[in-house]
This record gives structure tokens, C-alpha cells and sequence, in this order.
């Protein structure tokens, strides 16, 4: 099974929280834990909108090594279409979803992936196979 990680599970790994390492701990051998271009780009964001200092010293070091371990996948053509009916429908059913989340949840329907997030508004998502991270 490929599960794909949310920028708030990338989080999670990089403080060492229990709820996403235990998790991890009970992957099978054959699972695979990827993310994508655009939880890179919002870990990244994240960590270049601190203060210089020691915090975001060590945050870039641990980010570089998260995300030179965990595979990015580039986000696939076909989530497109997958991004057009998740929004279509969440607007006629009056809900909202952050247009970044829009597209991690249209990749990871693309790539057929399980996402890992703690984030209860993609439990909305019709489809979309979710591990939530509570």
C-alpha cells in the first residue's frame, strides 16, 4: 500500500511525536511512504517564514533529512481532474477546503494512496482513503 504524507505528519516525524511514529512502526514491509510537491513546498515555506536563529537552523537541517528520505512524488496529470470534482462537489455541498489541501487530496487520489494527515476536514473528501493521525 503507498500512504502519502500531509505536511502535518511530515511535522509530526520531524518533533518525534508518538501518534505518527507508532504508526509508522506498524507499516508492513511492503508499504510505501511517500509525500508530495506540495507538502515539500509547504514544509519548506514553513520553515523559511521563521526568524533566523536556532530554531530554524535546526529545523532545515531536520527537514532537509525528512525530505531527502521520504520519496516526493510530482503531483500526476490526472489529479486535475481529481482536484475539479473534489472542489465541484465540497462547493455544492457548501463545505470549504484549503486550495493546498484541495491539490494533496487530488494527488493522493491520483496516485491511489492512502493520505496520513491529522486534518479532519480531508474525512470530507469522498473517496479518498485516510489514516487519521489523532
Amino acid at each position: 500500500m503507498t500512504y502519502i504524507l500531509d505536511t502535518n505528519a511530515i511535522s509530526d516525524l520531524m518533533r518525534a511525536a508518538p501518534r505518527i511514529e507508532n504508526w509508522m512502526a506498524g507499516l508492513d514491509h511492503g508499504d510505501r511512504v511517500v509525500t508530495c510537491t506540495i507538502v515539500r513546498g509547504e514544509i519548506l515555506f514553513g520553515i523559511a517564514r521563521l526568524p533566523k536563529g536556532k530554531r530554524r537552523t535546526e529545523l532545515e537541517e531536520t527537514g532537509r533529512q525528512f525530505l531527502t528520505v521520504v520519496r516526493c512524488e510530482p503531483v500526476p496529470e490526472q489529479a486535475a481532474d481529481f482536484y475539479a470534482a473534489v472542489k465541484l462537489v465540497r462547493q455544492q455541498r457548501g463545505l470549504t477546503l484549503d486550495e493546498n489541501d484541495l491539490w494533496v487530496a487530488a494527488t493522493a487520489l491520483a496516485l491511489g494512496a492512502t493520505l496520513v494527515s491529522r486534518d479532519s476536514a480531508f474525512r470530507g473528501v469522498d473517496g479518498l482513503p485516510l489514516v487519521a493521525i489523532e
